[in-house]
């Protein structure tokens, strides 16, 4: 069963998003009006280490007045290329600059409300490069064992969903089905 869009209008715009109206039509050809956010892509990374230690920062989201371990993310500036967007937030917000990223998945977060789509990429090494430049990001960076990440994701420790697919993909990818609980 398929929606089909009719049209689209903008309502607000600014440099990080548009709040539009769309007029869709459901399949029996009723019509309804159906709010949604356009979003520029994010680009996501971390690192983990030869210890299987994952960097993360601990950070407050003020919207829902949350705590949670998140990784390094941000919007990818136009014309910039999204692997280097996220190496560019990864070292801007931890000090640390990764080795070759790698891939790990794209997600939307939320397609019923928006077109957000996520990247998110994770390296085998890093290097430390100083203090990081966006430290207001987060209350502190940490290297965190790999192996604690389904009890962490488990206890809501990380409540942002496309940080918690990621983290139980790169314990899955390191770890394997040994180490599930």
């Amino acid at each position: 069963m398929q929606w089909t869009k009719q049209n689209e209008q903008t309502v607000y715009e600014n440099r990080w998003f548009s709040v539009n109206l769309a007029d869709v039509e459901l399949p029996d050809g009723r019509h309804l009006d159906h709010f949604l956010i356009r979003l520029r892509p994010v680009a996501v990374a971390t690192v983990v280490n030869e210890a299987n230690e994952v960097l993360l920062l601990w950070r407050h989201r003020f919207i829902t007045d949350s705590w949670g371990w998140e990784l390094a993310a941000g919007v990818v500036e136009d014309g910039e290329d999204i692997a280097e967007a996220a190496a560019r937030e990864l070292e801007e917000e931890t000090g640390w600059r990764p080795g070759p990223l790698r891939h790990l998945m794209s997600v939307e977060p939320s397609n019923g409300l928006t077109d957000a789509k996520h990247h998110i990429f994770w390296a085998d090494e890093g290097t430390y490069v100083g203090h990081p430049v966006d430290d207001f990001e987060s209350d502190r960076r940490e290297w965190v064992p790999l192996k604690l990440v389904p009890d962490m994701v488990a206890r809501g420790e990380v409540p942002a969903a496309n940080m918690a697919a990621a983290l139980l993909l790169l314990h899955h990818l390191r770890l394997g089905q040994d180490a599930l609980p």
